[in-house]
């Protein structure tokens, strides 16, 4: 995710530079053959602007419905921090003498591990998403080391070796961790540490952490649906190759202007539409790791550090710094 203020002109203009290029490549070879050939190219502008109308309208909801989803993924995320803040502090809340503070902190350090592997799952690659390769996100290096270390080597600190065994060949871990811990909940109050009300709290709160990672994995496993973004993006192919041939018939019929004019013009028009489907298009899985993701390594880390230092525990993890305007 970008946090500074403004995104520079030319990142936007190298983020979007190829629908920049093809726009000025295109409409110069309509002008050139124009020019060779003195055919006339040009098309009435009224029809194509009603196409453009349809577009723009289309893209318009295209691109609301694609930040719905992230801004959905956001509030999810936003509910695990709570949720997260709420069982910890519940857990570390009953005294010692009821609850040994070795049981707390077995109890705490699994539900990091839960968060930690909910970030990884959340990262895995779907065929309908952009897969960037890992070479091209140079831009966030703490990013690339975390996305090649894999999950294990986040959780395994925060797990026995025998239960971090048991999860190794289950389809999803996170499910299988918000098990186990209701399983020692449910071990604790038969051991009489924690009392009836207690566990039922206890058992909101985890059924709580299933319903967040339900609606997760529901946006991250389901994707914006695809007639709708391929709709999209045929229209917006359509609507801009018409383009050279509508403002070829207004500045070649002016006597102000000149027909050459074609080319900037037809270029800024068809950058700004691809753009305008680009943010979309990149809004629609807010979970792959690209640039305007929701950041959920820098919340997972801070979810980290609350709980640890609730433990007071020494070594503590750092909070993920901004690298180039990024954080991840």
């Amino acid at each position: 995710m970008y946090v500074k203020r403004y995104y520079s002109f030319w990142m936007t203009i190298r983020w979007s530079k190829y629908s920049l290029i093809y726009g000025v490549l295109y409409s110069s070879v309509i002008i050139i053959l124009y020019e060779i050939t003195k055919i006339p190219f040009s098309l009435p502008w009224e029809p194509i602007s009603v196409i453009g109308i349809a577009v723009a309208f289309f893209l318009g909801f295209k691109n609301n419905s694609s930040y719905d989803r992230t801004w959905e993924a956001r509030k999810i995320w936003g509910a695990i921090v709570n949720d997260s803040r709420i069982f910890a502090t519940g857990i570390l809340s009953f005294p010692n003498s009821d609850l040994p503070f070795e049981s707390k902190r077995k109890i705490v350090h699994r539900h990091l591990a839960w968060v930690l592997a909910l970030k990884h799952t959340m990262r895995r690659e779907k065929t309908w998403e952009h897969n960037l390769p890992v070479h091209k996100l140079q831009f966030i290096p703490r990013f690339i080391k975390e996305y090649s270390d894999g999950m294990n080597v986040e959780i395994e600190k925060y797990l026995s070796q025998e239960e971090l065994e048991n999860l190794k060949n289950l389809s999803n871990i996170p499910s299988q961790l918000l098990k186990n811990q209701s399983n020692e909940i449910g071990l604790l109050n038969k051991q009489q540490f924690i009392s009836d009300h207690k566990l039922v709290r206890l058992h909101e709160i985890v059924g709580d952490l299933y319903a967040n990672q339900g609606m997760s994995e529901r946006i991250k496993n389901f994707p914006f649906p695809r007639q709708y973004a391929s709709t999209g993006l045929w229209i917006t192919y359509i609507f801009c190759g018409l383009i050279p041939f509508g403002l070829l018939d207004i500045f070649a019929e002016s006597s102000a202007l000149h027909y050459w004019l074609t080319i900037p013009f037809s270029a800024i028009i068809i950058w700004t539409f691809f753009v305008v489907d680009r943010i979309g298009d990149y809004s629609e899985n807010p979970f792959e790791g690209g640039y305007n993701d929701v950041p959920i390594s820098s919340i997972s880390r801070a979810i980290e550090i609350d709980l640890l230092e609730m433990l007071e525990e020494e070594n503590i993890p750092a909070p993920y710094e901004i690298e180039n305007g990024f954080l991840m």
